[in-house]
């Protein structure tokens, strides 16, 4: 919800634009992990997992450009690189579960 409340300081030309782009990568991240979980083989969970690292750090993209453009200030950015930062670490521990899931699998 952090984001969320982050939009509304964004101007109004942005709403269809950026702020359109980061809402949809924000809700990106769980939304593939959840499509992920319903996949039957490790490997499509795997790409689900990556999908939403991806995703998350297109966001963190995003917040850094609307930082450049003054939409948000840097302390907010600031305040949100923690969550960032400890999502990402989920994902990468997440993805490396799954990374060795699959290969213990392919040596059986």
């Amino acid at each position: 919800m952090t984001i969320y409340k982050l939009l509304d300081n964004f101007p109004v030309f942005e709403k269809y634009a950026l702020c359109d782009q980061l809402r949809r990568a924000i809700v990106s991240v769980p939304s593939n992990l959840a499509e992920g979980s319903g996949r039957s083989s490790l490997k499509e969970q795997l790409h689900y997992i990556e999908i939403s690292y991806g995703s998350l750090m297109e966001s963190y993209n995003q917040l850094i450009i609307a930082a450049d453009l003054n939409y948000i200030d840097a302390h907010s950015l600031e305040d949100i690189k923690p969550d960032i930062d400890n999502v990402a670490r989920l994902l990468n521990g997440l993805r490396n579960s799954y990374a060795k899931k699959l290969t213990s699998k392919r040596l059986v």
